[in-house]
């Protein structure tokens, strides 16, 4: 097999006492397959991305003790019980020929429960509970645990541990004043507030051996305005080599940090800069990570000198064969992570399983899989959005023949719209991967193709799968048919010039998509990473405290003036993804863009559009703009349906022709590969 394009990516190493056989850190992700008895799933789940020649797996967290739980009944290992469940895990990734650590993850403060303990009783924005202080002896015992749950993961088969440092959690409290206030030996100075994590690291190791894999994640920026400044990391690192760590990982960022870290408006490999500064401390290997999403980019980053291996957690849920696809010169039938978080990370805030959009099957491969059918038949899919699509490939891929009819002229949908937008670039990348296995799998596609009824009757199909997605509602506003009206496909596919001072009715989805459209006018934040860090205000954390800048400055002027409205009282883009929601708020605020709740649409005319307030319809106000956009929600659009079931067709009804909520691609690839996995 051919490696030279991945010269980097692809070079063993060697750790002392093991080697690794690539560059590749799957980073560690809490699924909720971590939680109760699920060991059964997370051996399948993990051994297919150690199939997927993965150099080393990290697996979500797992704390010490009960007090550390990330919420009631999270994973834990402290018992030699539970560490025999473990086996299941480790010895099916090693049956693979893969190499398995488990992340030890001590939730702190941001424990979701009132077990929760901390350096000072200092409670976090992010969790409803105030955490109980520990005494001298508490910080002890806490010690004691993390050690204990290394020997126990090394009991159950564990080629090594992450102890988790970074991102606001136990350890990293400890380091900064805003979280530890203490005045015993564990506060103090930055050499006594250090003194947790290196007691950890070095205890575990005594504990361990020295042929166990001890990563260490540490929080290389903190984006927070009190965090640690470079010379105090610096400290760390040094200070954590000593102790004895094999490899340092690389956190980016405090969970209450209010910077975009993993989003996909962030761009690729964002912050592999601070992982390069560290290289030059110290000499164990050093893991970069986040936006790592591509074999190229993470070829580039280590090229770069930007770190000894990359992390990549997402990337994995996406397409399980990452790996070998890039070692055997298949990179364009990655299965690419466009970073959306909306099943993934959403799903772990929501307490529920992850699994990923663009690959239903991440966390569910007990379940859902694409077995090849006894006999092959023909089906009929119709619309070639995500649903339709996702249906297509799937029956194909079980050995069906498959037609698949789109009017437009390309296939795609919605996501056409979508991979627009500023920060949306990933969408390119899925549609990619889309056509490359619709040339693989055989698919055959007949664009600027508006089939009927009547068109499908007689061609033998075992069944028609309507597909064909959504149509924007009527909002039913008085002079609705002025010029200065236009619709959001206007804007987005058609590409319609629009004024300087804009008005958008309906702040969904959709209506934020259209403001950072209008607002960015084509020009993309996302793929200037100077412009985004200073958008942001992150700077070198050489230069200020936790990486962010002091002085930090606004966006350019923004291009338009835009005015986003809604019926429904309660903040803009409530139904947004939990983790992404508020990036997009700030983007408009930073922008200046006005944001308006509550209001009837009265009527549209040459002064502008008129609303008023609440249900007494108070205080009518004209909201002088050169053009409104529409974007007040869609409606299914099925008109096959009925005259396919009348001519004694099988039909089945998918995506957003099922149900019209947003442009929900997550919903749609589930529904869409669900199918067609039993069909």
């Amino acid at each position: 097999m051919s490696t030279t394009k991945y010269p980097h990516l692809f070079a063993p190493l060697d750790l002392g006492f093991t080697t690794l056989k690539n560059r590749v850190l799957m980073g560690s992700m809490h699924t909720g397959l971590e939680d109760g008895n699920k060991h059964d799933r997370l051996a399948t789940y993990f051994a297919e991305r150690a199939r997927g020649d993965v150099g080393l797996i990290v697996t979500g967290g797992y704390a010490p003790n009960r007090a550390g739980w990330v919420k009631p009944f999270a994973g834990k290992l402290t018992t030699r019980g539970e560490a025999a469940k473990h086996q299941q895990v480790t010895n099916a990734v090693h049956a693979e020929g893969g190499k398995i650590a488990m992340q030890i993850l001590h939730a702190g403060r941001y424990a979701y429960h009132p077990l929760s303990v901390a350096p000072s009783r200092i409670r976090s924005p992010i969790t409803p509970f105030t955490p109980r202080e520990l005494s001298t002896s508490g910080v002890e015992k806490q010690i004691r645990d993390f050690v204990r749950c290394a020997q126990l993961a090394r009991d159950a088969g564990y080629d090594g541990v992450e102890i988790m440092g970074s991102e606001g959690y136990f350890i990293n409290e400890f380091l900064v004043t805003h979280t530890n206030e203490r005045t015993d030996q564990w506060g103090g100075d930055y050499a006594q507030r250090m003194r947790l994590p290196v007691e950890i690291v070095e205890r575990t190791r005594e504990a361990v051996g020295k042929d166990f894999i001890i990563i260490y994640r540490l929080s290389m920026i903190d984006l927070i305005p009190d965090g640690n400044t470079w010379e105090e990391t610096v400290a760390l690192a040094k200070a954590i080599e000593n102790a004895g760590a094999t490899i340092i990982n690389t956190g980016i960022g405090w969970h209450e940090a209010r910077i975009p870290t993993i989003a996909t408006s962030v761009p690729r490999g964002a912050f592999a800069w601070v992982t390069k500064k560290m290289k030059r401390e110290v000499k164990i290997p050093l893991v970069t990570s986040n936006r790592i999403n591509l074999p190229s980019t993470a070829e580039q980053i280590l090229a770069d000198g930007c770190g000894d291996m990359v992390s990549m957690a997402r990337p994995l849920l996406a397409d399980p064969e990452f790996v070998r696809k890039a070692r055997a010169g298949r990179s364009d039938e990655i299965n690419v992570c466009i970073a959306c978080n909306q099943a993934c990370l959403d799903h772990t805030f929501a307490n529920k399983i992850s699994s990923c959009l663009v690959n239903p099957r991440a966390c569910h491969e007990t379940e859902l899989n694409y077995i090849k059918a006894t006999g092959s038949r023909k089906f009929a899919v119709v619309g070639s959005g995500p649903a339709g699509l996702s249906a297509a490939l799937v029956l194909a891929e079980r050995g069906h023949e498959v037609d698949l009819y789109e009017a437009a002229a390309e296939v795609g949908g919605q996501l056409n719209m979508a991979k627009v937008i500023p920060g949306k670039e990933e969408f390119h990348e899925m549609l990619k991967y889309f056509q490359r296995q619709i040339e693989l799998l055989g698919v055959h596609v007949h664009l600027n193709t508006r089939v009927t009824a009547e068109t499908l009757t007689g061609k033998n199909y075992a069944g028609v799968i309507i597909a064909t997605g959504v149509v924007p509602r009527d909002p039913k506003i008085e002079g609705q048919d002025h010029p200065k009206v236009l619709s959001y496909i206007d804007v987005l596919r058609n590409r319609v010039p629009v004024g300087e001072r804009v008005a958008i009715v309906g702040a969904g989805g959709i209506g934020f998509d259209v403001a950072e459209f209008l607002l960015h006018d084509g020009h993309s934040p996302t793929l200037d990473l100077d412009e985004w860090l200073a958008d942001w205000g992150v700077v070198d954390p050489a230069e200020a405290r936790g990486g962010i800048s002091p002085r930090r400055t606004r966006p350019k002027s923004p291009r338009r003036e835009i005015t986003l409205l809604q019926r429904k009282a309660g903040k803009h883009g409530a139904t947004l993804g939990k983790t992404t929601g508020w990036i997009h708020r700030a983007v408009l605020k930073m922008n200046n863009v006005q944001m308006i709740a509550d209001v009837n649409y009265e009527r549209i005319g040459d002064e502008g559009l008129l609303i008023s307030y609440g249900d007494k319809r108070e205080n009518p106000t004209w909201i002088d703009v050169g053009h409104i956009v529409m974007c007040a929600g869609q409606v299914p659009l099925r008109e096959l349906q009925e005259p396919l079931q009348a001519a004694g067709i099988a039909t089945h009804v998918i995506g957003g022709a099922d149900v019209a909520t947003e442009l929900d691609a997550k919903r749609a690839i589930d529904q869409g590969s669900r199918l067609a996995a039993g069909l």
